[in-house]
């Protein structure tokens, strides 16, 4: 207990008096990881939040049909909603689908609904098929007024037609890891589906951070899978790690983040110290 207070001490120093700079242009990171349950959808939302908080433009795209990340952020994304399913295979455009978060200003939300299952049967046909998302957000950010800073796209934990047009659509590959046994589990496929997608479809893409999550610091074996993952990925391994946290899994419940839901919880300030790694990073490129 003592150990966690001192780390929310040092992560609330961090904090105090931080600034978050905005891009020179709009940063979209596709939120990515085959393996389920790593917290990708969690940490797309918050990280979105937390941003969304300090006063930046951020647009969350859902392209999970489960909507996981609607639920989060409390948008409405039942049968018939107008959602990513209708950019995709009906071309509708972007401005049309998506929603203000009610919660946080600055924070849209393009919202997945159960229809998207069914996008990729739909799709495959479709010459164009791997570049509808790109195509429907370029077309989004060319029409508006202000710059977004960021677009976080959240795909399913998978790697079909769904997660490929995330990866089209996107510059940078944000992959949240589990410090448990299996945490690289899959890793060296899901980047060999990248060096492919780049050579083949979208040669700016690249692994630009990766987030070390549910962080138990009591455990060696956390411990362990955080310096086997920082020896192989130095430069792209943010600093701060995501602790275990009820209020983290507690949040969704609600329709919030944990960023609205308690601001002051330790993966509340875990994640908003990794927004400012990432906005600090933003200037860099």
């Amino acid at each position: 207990m003592a150990n966690e207070v001192a780390a929310d001490s040092v992560l609330k120093r961090e904090l105090a008096g931080a600034e978050f700079p905005a891009p020179t242009r709009t940063r979209v990171l596709t939120v990515s990881n085959q393996k389920g349950g790593v917290g990708k959808t969690t940490t797309a939302v918050n990280l979105a939040a937390a941003l969304a908080s300090e006063g930046l433009k951020v647009l969350v795209i859902d392209s999970d049909p489960q909507g996981n990340a609607s639920t989060a952020l409390n948008v409405p994304h039942g049968q018939g909603t107008p959602s990513v399913y209708d950019c995709l295979v009906d071309k509708t455009p972007l401005d049309q689908v998506i929603a203000e978060c009610p919660d946080i200003p600055n924070l849209w939300v393009a919202p997945a609904t159960i229809d998207l299952a069914g996008a990729e049967i739909e799709l495959v046909s479709e010459d164009d098929r791997a570049y509808r998302l790109r195509d429907s957000l370029e077309a989004f950010l060319a029409t508006q007024d202000t710059q977004f800073d960021y677009v976080f796209i959240d795909c399913p934990p998978s790697l079909g037609l769904l997660t490929l047009n995330a990866f089209v659509a996107a510059e940078e590959v944000l992959i949240p890891i589990q410090t448990e046994y299996y945490a690289l589990e899959g890793l060296s496929q899901l980047m060999s589906n990248i060096d492919r997608i780049r050579d083949a479809l979208n040669p700016k893409l690249h692994i630009s951070t990766i987030l070390l999550t549910m962080n138990d610091r009591r455990t060696n074996l956390s411990r362990q899978v955080a310096e086997e993952v920082r020896k192989y990925f130095k430069n792209e391994t943010l600093r701060t790690t995501i602790p275990r946290s009820v209020r983290i899994s507690e949040a969704p419940s609600f329709g919030q983040t944990v960023i609205t839901y308690d601001r002051t919880n330790s993966g509340a300030l875990a994640y908003r110290v990794a927004a400012k790694e990432i906005a600090d990073r933003g200037t860099e490129k």
